[in-house]
């Protein structure tokens, strides 16, 4: 990941006293697909959790958190309800614990 971004997961839950139908026509009219993320926001990972709704996972440079913000307020509002968490790649982390266990180290 570059120093210049960090990662920030967004849960999306499925409001599910409306029908998929209801849903995507709201989304439509928010432009939701042309407008979400963002430019400047890359995609990172885009997952649907059956029976919770979806977790998408974007790198962000700092200065575009608040965009990211405004966006989700602006058009995912009313469709699901939002929660972000700033995440890392946990990954090359559980690679040096696992070399410095296989080391004899904790």
């Amino acid at each position: 990941m570059a120093s210049d971004t960090t990662l920030l997961t967004v849960f999306l839950k499925h409001d599910q006293s409306q029908n998929l139908d209801t849903i995507q026509g709201k989304l439509k009219a928010a432009e939701w697909w042309d407008r979400f993320p963002p430019d400047g926001v890359e995609i990172v990972s885009w997952t649907v959790a059956m029976g919770f709704g979806q977790i998408v996972t974007l790198r962000v440079p700092p200065h575009l958190l608040p965009v990211v913000n405004v966006e989700l307020e602006r058009s995912a509002w009313g469709v699901f309800t939002t929660e972000c968490f700033p995440t890392y790649d946990f990954i090359p982390v559980r690679e040096r614990i696992k070399e410095r266990v296989r080391n004899g180290g904790q």
